[in-house]
């Protein structure tokens, strides 16, 4: 339930700055600078207590009032005192007792850090639930009429109290273990288990994504990572400018007599939190017991309406701190007047240990891996000894929730249909053996082929675990040309449902026939994807691409992965392009054989798998990318040779209360005499989206180059600008600056004209200008989170604006951003 209300001076009426609360339960708050509070407590919380220093101590019922307002008066302390003159003082954190201890708190962290032993491990449970908040069981609306059944998946929100309809819950059972030299951290999976709405998705996405936003965090680090924003941490370095610390009363937890340090942050809007943290009184290691933070409801965090962490802590007989209990709760609401969803994160350790685990244990590849490939079906006795936290009537039912809805037709086909929307592919049987799609390609508009109409699928693991097919076919209403492609893939491992999943070791073979959109390739979306058809001009000037491939891909557990391939390449030219050497000659077409390695390191990566590509979700993780292509001339036909090396690295950086900046820098050389297709060509996009790592303003094949260095940097200050003015605070919105650009060369040898007559001219029509000392640039300053989910750039082309040919000097560009 909601407690709000004020603490005053029962004589002068007037608001007491900080006071400190605590309700029968335990929960504790703080009042603010006006003596007003406002926080959530238990329903099972019957009485409150008020005290502040000078003042006897009150306790009330938590009774309900007229404007749920509680009114609070304590009374001074009856002590013979002289005169005293109060005046009131601005907060500093000079000479501030609240400031030292959380300096000495922050100094002392490492005294009881669990890590500081050689070896450190623990059994970790982890059930993360999401359900609907205030959901009534006795409403008498025609869904309930419906879905009757619904009552018995009913529970109660630890933030709140309000009946919460259970929907969904994840469990997962692990053993840590950590290795200080050679450092080593790894976590294996013993047990997994899904219930619920969600289901229906094959990939685990949605966990993914839950449990890359709701992660456990430690007060230890500058920056806490919650909801995909950066948090400062009150034992931060930053924290004494960031924070207003207070001492309060000492209270008992667990028992055990704890100094309580309030704090709240100076911005509320600030990405910051409130709450306490319990420190056992007299211990000169610091020891912390508790730990109580929420959100301020001013914070520039979308959606959350209330958002509640608590950690609990033992202590080793060395002294050491052990964490027992990490508990996130959140609420919130994603669009107006639709129900509020709940979610609970929570993490019980036990059978902490200090001895070291099985060598093998720590040598292992990657972070995560399993003990048994069957630890997604744990039984029941499985789970009731791992499980240790207690379950709610709802989440114990969650196994039979689908099947129940599933049985009414309403449910089932609106089940279905979502489905299909998030998998991007149809379904054609119960098991699926071969899923139609992708959607988003079945029909899309070019300059070249007009109106494309696409066909395709795929088969899945209900057809073979190890054996996988891929295929379509297309027509172009314009150019009135067939394409298609065709993929067999043989996996030596086996497969969950589809060929694409992590990790892979395989084989593929691909034919195919399709356009090659040279100068407009996009990374993270299929070229043919209906929204990319509303283009900010007219290209044409597309090839048409025979491909034969043959690649061997090897990825493992630690994000590190290797793809040889070999290929044999035939460029046809098309009406709007053609292959014309100096000498006026035309080709109609010409092949290249190519043999290729690339090497991509990730470490830490964690993503969203889709049938067709993947979307990073934490975004801090490095990525290096190097690849090499080489091809002699001569070697089965091929006309030219193709001989070049490109290297390039992603990294997101976390700047705390300042937001945070990526960055991509890229590079790569052509050591060949190569056809102008097989050249350096840096990515231009055409649509009014926003592309990652690509030119809003470039032409295609505007820079074709034999050497280049690239960039991308993107700083989002994520409101720390807007919170601080008013106005603007109250539209939540957040400042994105990009700047981007490209340098490059072109060198004599791929230079066509009389010095190197077999080299096919670059495409006229398409109109290039060969790269001087400056580099092309691009500057986008835009507006983050409007409305919540929109992003707005305008860029501003910077350079090589007078040239001979049209060019889009300024733009606006789009995006759809759901962030908190």
């Amino acid at each position: 339930m909601m407690v709000r209300g004020i603490v005053r001076d029962s004589l002068t009426t007037e608001g007491l700055p900080y006071a400190s609360l605590t309700t029968d339960d335990g929960t504790t708050a703080v009042a603010d600078a006006r003596g007003i509070f406002e926080f959530t407590a238990p329903a099972a919380a019957h009485s409150l207590r008020a005290y502040s220093q000078g003042y006897t101590a009150k306790t009330v019922a938590l009774a309900s009032t007229p404007y749920g307002l509680l009114d609070i008066n304590l009374s001074p302390e009856a002590q013979e005192l002289a005169e005293v003159v109060v005046r009131k003082q601005k907060y500093s954190k000079r000479n501030n007792p609240a400031v030292d201890f959380v300096n000495r708190l922050r100094l002392s962290a490492d005294l009881t850090d669990p890590e500081r032993h050689p070896f450190y491990s623990y059994d970790r449970y982890e059930r993360i639930t999401m359900g609907l908040n205030r959901f009534d069981p006795d409403s008498a609306s025609a869904i309930l009429r419906r879905f009757d059944f619904l009552v018995e998946h009913v529970d109660t929100s630890e933030i709140d109290g309000a009946p919460v309809l259970t929907l969904s819950v994840k469990e997962a059972a692990s053993t840590v273990g950590y290795r200080r030299k050679p450092e080593a951290h790894k976590v294996q999976i013993t047990g997994l288990k899904r219930n619920g709405i969600d289901e229906f998705t094959t990939d685990d996405n949605a966990g993914a994504i839950l449990q890359d936003m709701l992660r456990e965090i430690s007060l230890t680090d500058d920056n806490i990572n919650i909801l995909r924003n950066t948090f400062v941490s009150p034992l931060s370095g930053l924290a004494p400018d960031f924070y207003r610390f207070y001492l309060v009363d000492t209270v008992a937890v667990e028992g055990v007599p704890c100094v309580s340090l309030a704090f709240y942050p100076r911005n509320r809007s600030a990405f910051g939190f409130t709450g306490h943290v319990y420190v056992e009184a007299g211990d000169t290691a610091m020891a912390v017991r508790k730990v109580e933070m929420s959100v301020p409801r001013e914070i520039n965090l979308n959606f959350v309406r209330d958002l509640k962490i608590t950690q609990a802590f033992d202590r080793a007989p060395d002294g050491t701190r052990l964490k027992t209990l990490d508990e996130l709760l959140m609420t919130m609401r994603l669009l107006p007047g639709t129900p509020e969803i709940y979610l609970s994160r929570k993490i019980a350790l036990r059978n902490h240990s200090f001895e070291p685990l099985d060598e093998g244990f720590y040598d292992r590849l990657g972070t995560t891996f399993f003990t048994d490939p069957d630890a997604d079906s744990r039984d029941s006795l499985f789970w009731q000894h791992a499980r240790q936290l207690p379950e709610q009537q709802g989440e114990s039912r969650s196994s039979d929730l689908r099947a129940r809805l599933r049985s009414v037709p309403l449910y089932y086909w609106s089940e279905l249909i979502l489905s299909y929307l998030f998998r991007g592919y149809i379904a054609t049987s119960d098991p699926s053996r071969f899923d139609l799609g992708p959607i988003n390609t079945f029909a899309s508009y070019n300059s070249l082929e007009g109106l494309r109409l696409r066909a395709g699928g795929m088969t899945t693991a209900n057809l073979s675990r190890r054996w996988f097919g891929r295929g379509y076919v297309a027509h172009g209403f314009r150019d009135h040309k067939w394409k298609y492609g065709a993929e067999v893939e043989y996996s030596f491992i086996d497969k969950k449902y589809h060929s694409r999943e992590f990790p892979m070791h395989a084989l593929r073979l691909t034919q195919s026939y399709d356009v090659d959109r040279l100068g407009s390739h996009y990374l993270y979306t299929n070229a043919d994807n209906f929204v990319l058809s509303l283009q900010r001009m007219n290209n044409a000037r597309y090839s048409y691409k025979r491909l034969t491939r043959l690649e061997y891909i090897l990825e493992l557990n630690n994000n590190f992965s290797v793809v040889a391939s070999v290929e044999n390449v035939r460029q046809e030219a098309s009406r709007y392009l053609r292959f014309r050497t100096p000498d006026g000659r035309d080709f109609g077409h010409y092949t290249e054989n190519i043999a290729g390695i690339e090497l991509r390191y990730a470490p830490g990566e964690k993503f969203i798998q889709t049938k067709t590509t993947r979307f990073p979700i934490n975004e801090e993780a490095p990525v290096f990318v190097l690849s090499h292509h080489f091809g002699p001339k001569g070697i089965g036909g091929s006309r030219y040779a193709v001989n070049k090396t490109e290297l390039s690295v992603t990294k997101c950086f976390p700047l705390s209360i300042l937001g945070r900046f990526t960055s991509m820098l890229a590079g790569g050389h052509v050591w060949s005499r190569s056809a102008f297709p097989e050249l350096l060509i840096p990515n231009a996009n055409l649509s009014y989206t926003i592309q990652p790592y690509s030119f809003a303003l470039m032409n295609p094949m505007e820079f074709i180059n034999s050497s280049y260095v690239q960039w991308d940097f993107t700083y989002e200050a994520r409101g720390a600008l807007f919170n601080l003015i008013p106005g603007l605070r109250r539209l939540g919105l957040r400042e994105v600056i990009g700047f981007r650009g490209l340098f490059g060369h072109l060198s004599e040898r791929n230079t066509p004209g009389s010095d190197n007559p077999e080299l096919f001219l670059f495409p006229a029509e398409a109109g290039q200008v060969k790269m001087g000392r400056k580099p092309y640039a691009e500057l986008a300053v835009g507006l983050d989170n409007i409305l919540h989910f929109i992003r707005l750039d305008y860029v501003w082309r910077l350079t090589y604006r007078d040239v001979p040919y049209t060019i889009d000097r300024r733009g606006l560009r789009l995006a759809v951003n759901f962030t908190f």
